[in-house]
């Protein structure tokens, strides 16, 4: 009986046209097995997505994982000889922690990767096949590619220290201009910051795009990173989707040192396609031996590809609105640049209104729950809290500080407290995760206790010994016998877009942007 491919499930599909796309090309399959020594990983926690991992002893004794990636794997075991490349593909499942459930999940992945003698031949080869991939996959797409070595080259320019560069990938991998600014300024000065925020705008067609970046070389490593990006300009040129420089697009700092690249489809909320260039880690196990390769997320194709009871019509740009004060602000703030919500919309029992001429649909929802509605994709863009973006963990571009709504995230006690440092610091917040973080990156140790609200209290009752909350006056604290002992965050509302979404909506939410920012700008200068 024929194998009837319309029953299938999009990923299975994609699985058999994948196959034959590595195939055709000369990849040996890579079988592997499902559990790993942990030794593996104690030994490469640099290299890995993330550093959970799910532990057993099996019944030799031996302290295994379930596989997190494949990559490491394939490296540790392929040892190509001199002078030799191997190309393999693979149909593998990982586990992996997920912020969102916080739990662990499995990750259907299929991909291949190029190891050995591996050189600008093959980094064209694993572009090519990058973009045949996301041919098969059946929707519209976009292609992104950056270079690390052009980003590492400018950092070397600029002699910026290894102990700030982290934070300045963080802030480039979210496109967050406002906080990759002062970063580069405490590192280099101000031209470090016009320089390193210069890369957020260095994103468009390579053939515009390629003598800008020839231009500002400055060294033989972004010099190099330029000629290596030319050299893919044929593959590009003829590829039936579309293919974008970006030179913001930063991978993890220990795993990537040349080539990136991710790939997206239209409807779809999260990459389906990463890889890039990892020589580091071939390194580790085959001195002098080179790699590239990238992975295809097979079960980002089984989600739907539009909201089923809500399509946005006409290609409108749906942005997610907090409702409330903020929520207010926000709205006359987008009224000011021609893109308001309808008058009276907080009073409205609707969720959803529209701004035809504008080109705007609006979600109304709680503050809270921004950032999961456009992390999601159920929303192109939205304005929320940088609280509470810090508190969700998603991922999202961070693309404009409003100023909206400014305020700052403390740690508030008693008149007159002084920590014991005998003992954990109990710490009563709504805001665990941000607590978490300040204090680990102190390293004091905690006891959280979470609560919802009248947070004041806990420390009058001697629930807790110290509080972390948003201060906005102090007012509050006063009249309740409190009093602030630090501050660690600056809040304001941020412009914030959905990471697949935005390379196919990137007109209309840069149009919106520079609309706000020339208000923001002009209201700025008034004050």
């Amino acid at each position: 009986m024929e194998l009837d491919l319309s029953r299938l499930q999009p990923s299975e599909r994609a699985a058999f046209a994948l196959r034959s796309v590595y195939q055709e090309a000369g990849c040996c399959q890579y079988r592997l097995g499902r559990f790993e020594e942990y030794s593996l990983y104690q030994a490469n926690r640099s290299f890995l997505p993330a550093g959970q991992l799910v532990t057993f002893t099996d019944l030799d004794g031996r302290l295994l994982a379930l596989k997190p990636d494949v990559t490491l794997s394939i490296a540790k075991s392929a040892r190509p000889a001199p002078g030799q490349i191997l190309r393999y593909y693979y149909h593998e499942k990982v586990c992996r922690p997920s912020e969102a459930d916080r739990t662990f999940r499995e990750i259907d992945q299929m991909g291949l990767e190029l190891l050995g003698a591996a050189g600008p031949a093959q980094d064209g080869e694993a572009v090519e096949l990058a973009v045949r991939s996301l041919d098969r996959l059946g929707r519209p797409w976009v292609l992104e590619i950056g270079h690390m070595g052009y980003l590492f080259g400018l950092m070397d320019a600029l002699c910026l220290p290894q102990t700030a560069r982290p934070r300045l990938m963080e802030a480039l991998r979210a496109k967050n201009a406002h906080e990759l600014r002062a970063a580069a300024r405490e590192a280099g000065g101000e031209e470090a910051a016009r320089a390193l925020c210069g890369l957020l705008e260095l994103c468009g067609e390579p053939e515009q795009l390629l003598p800008v970046l020839e231009q500002r070389a400055v060294n033989p490593a972004m010099t190099q990173a330029a000629a290596q990006l030319r050299g893919l300009a044929r593959i590009l040129a003829t590829a039936e989707g579309s293919v974008r420089l970006d030179m913001s697009l930063a991978g993890e700092m220990e795993y990537y040192n040349g080539l990136v690249f991710r790939g997206c489809l239209q409807g779809l909320p999260r990459p389906v396609l990463k890889g890039g260039r990892y020589d580091r880690l071939m390194e580790k196990f085959t001195p002098g031996a080179g790699a590239i390769g990238f992975a295809v997320y097979l079960d980002e194709l089984d989600r739907p590809a539009d909201p089923p009871a809500c399509p946005a019509p006409g290609g409108m740009l749906s942005v997610a609105l907090p409702k409330g004060r903020l929520g207010d602000q926000v709205s006359r703030l987008l009224q000011s640049v021609g893109c308001g919500c309808p008058e009276g919309y907080q009073d409205s029992r609707r969720l959803v209104v529209e701004n035809p001429a504008a080109g705007v649909r609006y979600f109304l929802v709680k503050p809270s729950d921004v950032p999961i509605y456009v992390e999601r994709g159920a929303a192109d863009v939205g304005i929320a809290g940088k609280d509470v973006l810090a508190e969700s963990g998603a991922e999202v571009y961070e693309l404009l500080d409003t100023g909206l709504g400014r305020c700052r995230m403390c740690v508030a006690a008693p008149a007159g407290y002084r920590d014991d440092p005998a003992r954990p610091v109990r710490v009563a917040t709504k805001f665990t995760r941000i607590a978490k973080a300040y204090y680990a990156s102190i390293g004091r140790e905690i006891e959280i206790i979470r609560l919802n609200g009248s947070i004041e209290l806990a420390p009058l009752l001697g629930l807790s010994d110290v509080i972390v909350d948003i201060v906005e006056t102090g007012t509050t604290l006063r009249e309740n016998g409190l009093e602030v002992v630090t501050e660690f965050m600056p809040i304001s509302a941020r412009f914030i877009a959905n990471k697949a979404s935005y390379p196919f909506r990137r007109p209309g939410v840069d149009a919106m942007l520079d609309k706000l920012r020339g208000v923001l700008q002009t209201e700025e200068a008034a004050e």
